[in-house]
């Protein structure tokens, strides 16, 4: 059913506007490409207004979204399996950057990696539990799983984290909050 009052869409668009730059965030961390993440944001948002008025009616629209964020970016894999791989190189930086503006990028591409050798489930919890700061219900109430699934699978997603061999270098206490300064 798609909308049936232009307050629909103005409300939707308004949604889209204020809601993009942090679905594409989400979508880029679990997927690890920016061409992939916002064509998941976009996929998650086509399905979000098939459906707006049912959406809005649960009252927290922005939940709905990232479990079709989440189930859109899982679903990609059952499809197909990817083609693209990370690497451990970096394309040059385009323009002109701050002085340490290379060193973020580096720790970026770093922690980039890392999230990408997590299975899509553990990467989900991971990205919606730490970077999005959700608690452990409503990662579960978005992923459709209990909240033993996503300790369970957070933890070991963690650990997997820990040993990661780019990681440990970031441990410095200048760097230990990554989701402000290594993931902004």
């Amino acid at each position: 059913m798609l909308m049936g009052s232009y307050d629909d869409e103005a409300e939707f668009n308004g949604f889209v506007q204020g809601r993009w730059s942090g679905l594409v965030r989400t979508a880029y961390l679990l997927t690890g490409n920016q061409h992939d993440a916002e064509d998941l944001a976009q996929s998650a948002l086509t399905k979000v207004y098939a459906s707006w008025r049912r959406v809005r009616a649960t009252g927290n629209p922005d939940a709905y979204v990232r479990r079709i964020l989440v189930n859109t970016n899982i679903d990609r894999f059952r499809k197909r399996r990817p083609t693209e791989y990370p690497t451990d190189e970096l394309p040059e930086p385009s323009g002109p950057h701050p002085a340490d503006a290379g060193a973020q990028a580096e720790q970026r591409h770093v922690l980039f990696a890392a999230l990408a050798t997590l299975p899509a489930r553990q990467r989900a919890v991971v990205v919606l539990r730490y970077w999005e700061d959700l608690s452990e219900a409503q990662v579960a109430a978005a992923l459709g799983c209990s909240v033993g699934t996503v300790k369970s699978q957070g933890a070991r997603g963690l650990a997997k984290l820990r040993t990661h061999p780019g990681l440990t270098d970031l441990s410095t206490p200048a760097t230990t909050d990554y989701r402000s300064e290594v993931l902004t």
